[in-house]
């Protein structure tokens, strides 16, 4: 970029659906920059941008447990039937589906009180999420001066903790919450990544006060007694997070200024087994 290129402000838009923040075109997301590297391919990130899938059951506990919790989110619609075998189940569900509801069966229902009960007992999460202590559901733009990219982020929870420092907060469900199950989840679904974007993006409009953000991720196991586990990356994770961001950046300028989004090889590829399989096999077969 040169300084001869207009550069659109930081803003910060209030009222924005969570809908009409994910349809949005014109910017990019943490998800979105996750997406573009492996296992991800530029086309694959097009095509799914260009064709949003439709709503996954899987997701509707997370969503459900979010919006119990912040006070914001799709509203949930709770359907009386214990199961999706019937007609009439299949046709509420369905309907609620269409009306951008989040449909639970009973049982669900049951589920996500006690999960949202378990992180307001929490003694550090608890306080954390008070109602009118922060802002939930804030969509966030500003244009990334290396690339040019318009990049956008919605924190989960911005929390003011004094002394000019805010705390960003991501609250997610997970089947395992014990410290070696968040560090291959951490990896695995690029959250070092997550997190250095979201706080460069609070960053960018000047959200943190005096003192450098901080951003907190909020575990919380699927499975009684719905455990909660609070993670802050350390300095190298979120090194790391920049760095692929970064990447990804370079990656998407480039693929909108040619309008070409390539997938994983235009030519054959030389394939090894990966170390440990190599490894394995000597010791077995040695």
């Amino acid at each position: 970029m040169t300084a001869a290129v207009e550069v659109e402000a930081p803003k910060v838009v209030d009222g924005l659906s969570a809908d009409e923040y994910h349809a949005d075109r014109s910017s990019i997301s943490s998800s979105g920059l996750r997406a573009l590297l492996p296992p991800g391919c530029p086309a694959q990130f097009k095509h799914d941008r260009d064709n949003p899938p439709a709503p996954k059951r899987e997701f509707d506990l997370g969503h459900a447990v979010h919006t119990e919790v912040l006070g914001e989110g799709p509203e949930l619609e709770v359907l009386p039937f214990d199961s999706y075998l019937t007609k009439p189940a299949k046709q509420a569900r369905d309907e609620a589906r269409e009306m951008g509801a989040v449909p639970l069966l009973r049982h669900e229902w049951e589920q996500v009180r006690a999960m949202a009960d378990a992180v307001r007992s929490h003694p550090v999460a608890g306080p954390l999420f008070k109602p009118g202590s922060g802002i939930a559901e804030r969509s966030i733009y500003w244009t990334d001066q290396a690339t040019g990219v318009r990049c956008r982020i919605r924190p989960d929870w911005l929390k003011p903790a004094g002394e000019g420092r805010l705390i960003v907060v991501d609250l997610k469900t997970a089947k395992a919450v014990d410290p070696a199950a968040l560090q291959r989840a951490v990896y695995e679904h690029g959250y070092h990544a997550q997190a250095a974007f979201y706080l460069k993006g609070v960053k960018a409009l000047g959200l943190h006060g005096a003192q450098e953000p901080a951003f907190i991720f909020v575990f919380q196991s699927k499975t009684p007694p719905y455990l909660v586990h609070l993670v802050e990356l350390d300095f190298p994770a979120l090194t790391l997070g920049a760095a692929r961001n970064e990447r990804a950046l370079r990656i998407y300028a480039e693929c909108e200024r040619t309008g070409n989004w390539p997938g994983f090889n235009d030519r054959i590829t030389y394939l090894p087994l990966p170390a440990w399989a190599e490894k394995r096999d000597q010791e077995e077969y040695s």
